[in-house]
């Protein structure tokens, strides 16, 4: 892709009376407003990810048996003071019951300590772009594999559909609710690449911005998920449906460690 501002139209759909999508160019303004928000994006989520409970800071998630009434603070007993235990819950593939977990996060971790950086692509204007957004009313869910479910997958509500149309090809993206907000795992050929545009190898997120039957992707923010810095996160792989045969050649690559040994 090239970095002119209207080097090809950017895909902002519209339906017509036919029902059929047509792409628009994506504005200017839009553009310009993602190139200047960009800077201060990667401040925060490079400043997140080494937060006392961020994604370099989980050392280990443990699921208990059923009637298993051990607390966070017995959790984390004899650990440093750095270590914060938390609780979650997930439904058991099998049974269907739901489980209980905790995690201990280290604000000290051996990851954070390794740490070193997310690389990037370049900020691309070309890679900020639009398409529709459908709601679906009745909660329609899609399985979505998990990364350590060993090839079973969890419901997970998709609210709508999102069709962008990327290069003439026309998909229909399922993006999650995730508190609130639109979060699509998606995939491209960079998670194969061998060369220097090689990401993050199961994929990566993107928070789609909803401006009410219109939705604003913009690629510059894709990054990699949390199960990319630490082993203890399960997190959702893309569905076939959100697999781009383009290369998005924009967003998080993957993450640096000083000593990769070292964790």
């Amino acid at each position: 892709m090239t970095c002119g501002l209207v080097s090809r139209p950017r895909a902002r759909h519209t339906r017509t009376m036919s029902d059929v999508v047509v792409p628009q160019p994506v504005t200017v303004e839009t553009v310009e407003r993602a190139r200047a928000g960009y800077a201060g994006w990667r401040a925060r989520r490079l400043a997140s990810v080494v937060e006392p409970t961020g994604n370099l800071s989980l050392i280990e998630t443990r699921w208990f048996a059923p009637g298993d009434t051990t607390m966070p603070e017995e959790a984390r007993a004899g650990s440093p003071d750095s270590v914060t235990a938390t609780q979650l819950t997930r439904q058991n593939l099998e049974t269907g019951e739901v489980e209980r977990g905790i995690r201990l996060w280290d604000a000290n971790s051996p990851a954070i300590q390794a740490f070193e950086t997310v690389t990037t692509f370049p900020f691309d204007p070309d890679w900020v772009l639009g398409g529709t957004f459908e709601p679906i009313s009745d909660n329609r869910t899609v399985p979505f594999e998990h990364l350590r479910d060993h090839g079973l997958t969890r419901e997970k509500v998709v609210p709508g559909d999102i069709t962008l149309i990327l290069d003439g090809a026309r998909y229909v993206l399922s993006a999650f609710d995730d508190n609130g907000r639109l979060l699509l795992t998606f995939g491209d050929p960079t998670n194969r690449a061998t060369d220097e545009s090689a990401t993050y190898g199961a994929g990566r997120f993107l928070v789609v911005a909803l401006e009410g039957t219109q939705v604003v992707l913009d690629f510059n923010r894709a990054f990699v998920p949390p199960c990319g810095f630490s082993d203890h996160f399960n997190c959702p792989l893309p569905p076939p449906n959100n697999k781009l045969r383009v290369p998005v050649t924009a967003g998080e690559k993957k993450v640096i460690f000083r000593d990769a040994s070292g964790y």
